[in-house]
């Protein structure tokens, strides 16, 4: 492929890209977006042999499904790492957990979990937290590709750099030889943690009804229609009492009424029992 046609994109080619990610996954791509959506598939052009963007489109919208995976996978993958914004996992731990039920397993939902760093950090402490009482995760992303690393826990040494080393020596194996410079999160926590996909823009599966969600760092990409879409869809999985979660530039003002969400601080919401 010429160098030309990995590095640009006609605004006609971009538009029907923004156009289609916008009705597979909700997402708007702003027109600032154009060199992340050059960049992230220009290998997969080059992988399949194709002469130019539009042929790649026609490939997606063609009825291959794989494909259109694939593409979804390569824009919405999105970065995190383990205990990000830890205020929001301080006050899990300081002010929602002492008010949990004792009768029924606490459970959250992680819903734009990408990765595995968010529902591993929330393993973490319910771990340190709950001790013996009962309790689960679940963690949903659109992306099949970031559920594969996900599910499998296993990490850089690099991006360790957020968790506690108490909390690291306790939960997570460091590798040897061939596996020198990563870690793999330990067995007990993996098997606490159900990875599955889940689009948000479409009714939610069998999950829960759960005691807390975090949807945090995604609703930046959504319009207001989306996200009032988004929102609606995972409140009919939170308990009467349950809390919702948001990332810390993020709000649900104007998205929800405070009869379905109460707010309690920025960034954190309350279901009315």
């Amino acid at each position: 492929m010429e160098q030309s046609t990995a590095s640009a994109i006609g605004d006609q080619d971009f538009a029907r890209f923004q156009a289609l990610l916008y009705k597979q996954a909700g997402i708007h791509l702003a027109p600032s977006k154009k060199v992340l959506l050059v960049g992230r598939l220009s290998k997969r052009l080059r992988a399949l042999g194709l002469a130019s963007f539009g042929d790649y489109y026609r490939l997606v919208t063609s009825g291959n499904a794989q494909e259109l995976q694939t593409m979804v996978d390569l824009l919405t993958t999105n970065e995190t790492y383990f205990f990000r914004e830890a205020k929001h996992f301080d006050f899990l731990r300081q002010d929602i957990l002492p008010q949990r039920p004792r009768s029924t397993p606490f459970e959250v939902w992680s819903a734009a979990c990408s990765s595995g760093e968010e529902p591993y950090t929330l393993a973490m402490v319910l771990a340190e937290e709950l001790g013996g009482a009962p309790w689960k995760i679940a963690a949903s992303d659109i992306s099949t590709q970031v559920l594969e690393r996900a599910r499998r826990g296993h990490y850089s040494l690099e991006r360790a750099q957020g968790i506690p080393p108490a909390l690291l020596k306790k939960y997570c194996l460091k590798g040897v030889r061939e596996q020198a410079g990563t870690f793999l999160i330990g067995r007990e926590l993996r098997s606490r943690v159900n990875f599955m996909q889940v689009n948000l823009i479409e009714p939610p599966p069998a999950i829960g009804p759960v005691d807390v969600i975090f949807l945090r760092n995604v609703m930046i990409y959504f319009d207001q229609d989306t996200k009032r879409k988004v929102v609606a869809n995972l409140l009919t999985r939170l308990k009467p009492g349950g809390w919702f979660i948001v990332g810390h530039s993020e709000t649900l003002n104007g998205i929800a009424d405070p009869e379905q969400l109460a707010p309690v601080r920025p960034t954190i919401y309350r279901k009315p029992r």
